[in-house]
């Protein structure tokens, strides 16, 4: 991957991990399935009306805005509202990681080397530790909900390579039309007309900023981004970036909402990190290393021999 890639992979990484906490500001007042619909209908409208559809089955668009509205952001929006903190959400999320070196290699045939192989059990054992967190920032319901949210995020993944589109911006914008209503219907069945009341009656500054910020830094910049890089390198390759994304999300929330920082966090992060780095170290590296280090010692052994 190149220097400027990694720079706005790293940079996307971190608008994502503070999207958690900006999702719970707006969580306040409105419901999180009408939150995530206006969310998509600000990045979708007008930007549709600027960029031309990209040259693609309608099946696609829709797929992939189906999965990834309702599966991805509006169940992860439910899971925070449900009590699951916004640190410990982006954490759990990551779970895509090892449906993505799965969807990947079973579907599109992808290869997994041993060194992400390795990361990713690294990265799990992260996950694993993660959910000994007994601080309240843990619900059932919330875990369950983020973990289908994990697996829709490998599956738009899947979908966005299948389409073969090189019109990434184009794709994002015109399969977001397919969000809104789904998701305002959502809300609708689950609370009524209560949502709209919310809206209308105690709508703030605060929650305004949430829906912004969702609607053009995560998503329109962030999954431009991100999708430039699915399309051009492996899914199992550009997927551990997003264990970073947690390590931002637990700064953001405890700076904005006070979310302790407890030993299994910083232990879940830190093989999080590490397991990252692992799977992203170039393969052939690793056989020069080994290869240097073989030769290092067998000379070693003939001087003492």
């Amino acid at each position: 991957m190149r220097s400027k890639d990694y720079t706005l992979c790293i940079l996307v990484m971190a608008i994502w991990g503070l999207n958690f906490s900006v999702v719970k500001l707006g969580l306040n007042a409105l419901d999180p399935m009408l939150l995530t619909g206006l969310r998509f209908t600000l990045a979708a409208v007008p930007a549709v009306f600027f960029v031309k559809k990209p040259d693609v089955h309608w099946f696609y668009l829709a797929a992939y805005g189906l999965t990834f509205s309702v599966g991805v952001w509006g169940l992860s929006t439910w899971a925070i509202g449900a009590g699951l903190s916004p640190g410990m959400a982006a954490l759990l999320i990551q779970t895509n990681v090892v449906f993505g070196l799965v969807l990947g290699w079973f579907l599109l045939k992808e290869s997994v080397s041993t060194n992400r192989f390795i990361g990713s059990l690294i990265a799990l054992l992260g996950l694993a530790f993660s959910l000994t967190v007994s601080d309240g920032s843990i619900t059932m319901e919330g875990v369950l909900l983020i973990l289908v949210a994990a697996l829709c995020w490998s599956a738009s993944g899947i979908l966005l390579k299948k389409s073969k589109t090189k019109r990434i911006f184009a794709f994002s914008v015109w399969s977001m039309l397919f969000a809104p209503i789904p998701l305002f219907f959502i809300s609708y069945i689950q609370v009524g007309t209560n949502g709209l009341t919310a809206l209308v009656e105690n709508l703030t500054t605060l929650d305004i900023f949430s829906i912004i910020y969702q609607a053009y830094f995560t998503t329109l910049f962030g999954y431009w981004i991100w999708n430039r890089l699915v399309v051009s390198y492996h899914l199992s390759y550009v997927a551990p970036f997003t264990l970073l994304v947690p390590i931002f999300a637990i700064l953001g929330s405890s700076i904005l909402f006070h979310e302790a920082i407890s030993s299994q966090k910083v232990l879940s992060c830190s093989l999080i990190a590490i397991g990252l780095l692992i799977g992203n170290f170039p393969s052939t590296k690793i056989k020069e290393l080994a290869q240097h280090l073989k030769l290092k010692h067998s000379n070693e052994f003939k001087k003492e021999g």
